[in-house]
């Protein structure tokens, strides 16, 4: 069984929501899910399965960096038979055109990042979402009237970093903002030939330094946890 996760078989739903913090899911399954039940704690990593309007799902946190949703996506998709991963979490515009509080629904993760070429043999340097979950996402914003924005996002491993100019890949591929997690996630799906997507709540606008501040993270997180479950029960 699974080193990194402690659930017992068949504990956990094919569809899982994973944020990066164990807090956070923990605040989804106690304010969403009925009847949540904690699954796994291994590492204080928090993993929750419950129902969300009659619906089996899970959250589990996946920590950050490509590192560690790699683990923890990978032992979710071969060993507990997880089909569907949505990574929700926040990024870092790096564009005035994008605004605190958009949802961006990635289209592309363009990274640095040496994990898809030495994990999988895969070379590319930017990955797309697998499976339905992102047309799902954008077919359901729009059923909601919810604004959704899809677009390349880079994925990075640095979070401090000497120069502010925008990183070259970033350029090449027209990324709207940054992130830390998309492109292991979106490599483990689709060398597993499954389902993964990244939405996301801009949390910083990179040029103009304004963030959302951590009292109000709490309440700009819900339309975007909203339409994540809204989408994983149809999944």
């Amino acid at each position: 069984m699974s080193i990194h996760i402690s659930a017992a078989p068949g504990s956990i739903a094919p569809s899982i929501l994973m944020p990066g913090d164990p807090l956070r899911a923990r605040l989804i399954a106690d304010q969403y899910l009925t009847d949540a039940e904690l699954v796994s704690q291994t590492r204080n990593v928090y993993f929750y399965t419950g129902y969300y309007q009659g619906h089996r799902i899970s959250v589990g946190a996946s920590g950050m960096g490509c590192a560690s949703i790699g683990i923890y996506s990978y032992e979710l998709y071969t060993q507990y038979d997880v089909q569907n991963i949505i990574r929700i979490g926040t990024c870092g515009a790096y564009t005035t055109e994008r605004k605190l509080y958009d949802l961006i629904n990635v289209s592309l993760s363009a990274s640095e990042s040496s994990f898809a070429r030495f994990a999988w043999d895969m070379p590319e340097e930017a990955l797309p979402p697998a499976g339905p979950a992102f047309g799902l996402l954008n077919d359901v914003a729009a059923e909601r009237g919810q604004p959704l924005i899809s677009a390349p996002v880079h994925c990075s491993d640095i979070f401090y970093r000497k120069s502010m100019d925008l990183p070259a890949i970033a350029d090449k591929h027209a990324c709207v903002a940054v992130e830390m997690e998309a492109f292991a996630l979106f490599a483990n799906a689709q060398h597993l030939g499954k389902t993964a997507a990244c939405l996301l709540t801009v949390s910083d606008v990179i040029p103009t330094h304004e963030k959302i501040s951590a009292d109000q993270r709490e309440q700009s997180l819900t339309p975007m946890i909203e339409l994540a479950l809204a989408t994983a029960i149809r999944l």
